[in-house]
């Protein structure tokens, strides 16, 4: 379940039930990580290759988002209409139930990916292994944002779709295993020097905050959690903690 759910990748589930979707939430950091691993790779080979770095990260975000079917990026812009709109929670969550795609998501599904691509280059120029140690943190605490939005206190913003289904679902232990992964994976970074390591701590959390502070004001607006709102928390704390990752990357 966590695999058709994070990526477009054919699977079948054993179940589809609540339970599940908890195990699937919690599992998210691994698909995450390993979807960042890839983004990092495919953009360590197209520079080794001859590319510019930043052609080369801009090709693997592509592949990334080919390889999550963009759904990420379709919630990011949906909540961008939904917020932007200044209408009132049902209505928002009209705005977001459309298929269209409006200015608001327009330019932050743009801003995403630059800003994504940029960083991945700006990794890659600093070495392979930043680029990969540093694809996969992020790409782990994009789907950690979203397994924290799925604990207990948090609400779904309406009693059906995805949001409803995994609204709840991670418990407290679940929750602090799938925090200890991403910490875990920050320490590879130390396999190329100790600053490494400490610098994707610092991406790690960057992309928390922001993605805590997209949810709060989510919940306050919308009054819960989403699909799109997931979607929408990964790309803001997977984006996060790239530029963070690159920008301490710098002094290393």
């Amino acid at each position: 379940m966590a695999l058709g759910t994070f990526t477009a990748f054919p699977v079948r589930a054993g179940r589809v039930d609540r339970a599940a979707a908890g195990w699937a939430m919690a599992w998210a950091p691994v698909v995450g990580a390993a979807l960042g691993l890839l983004s990092g790779a495919v953009a360590a080979a197209g520079a080794w290759a001859g590319l510019a770095p930043s052609l080369a990260a801009v090709l693997a975000v592509g592949l990334g988002a080919l390889a999550t079917r963009g759904l990420h990026l379709d919630g990011l812009a949906d909540l961008a209409d939904g917020l932007g709109s200044g209408r009132p929670a049902e209505g928002a969550l009209e705005v977001m139930r459309r298929s269209d795609i409006g200015p608001f998501g327009v330019v932050s599904v743009v801003v995403a990916t630059a800003a994504q691509a940029l960083a991945l280059g700006q990794l890659v120029a600093a070495s392979p292994w930043a680029a990969l140690s540093g694809a996969a943190v992020a790409g782990a605490t994009g789907r950690l944002a979203a397994t924290l939005a799925c604990v207990p206190r948090v609400p779904p913003a309406r009693p059906e779709g995805l949001g409803a289904f995994v609204a709840g679902t991670v418990r407290g232990p679940r929750a602090a295993a799938a925090v200890a992964f991403v910490a875990a994976l920050c320490l590879t970074g130390a396999v190329q020097a100790p600053a490494l390591a400490a610098a994707h701590a610092l991406a790690a959390a960057a992309g928390l905050v922001a993605a805590g502070a997209l949810l709060r004001r989510a919940v306050r607006r919308l009054g819960g959690i989403t699909g799109d709102v997931l979607g929408a928390l990964v790309e803001t704390a997977s984006t996060a903690a790239l530029v963070a990752a690159a920008a301490a990357t710098a002094w290393v």
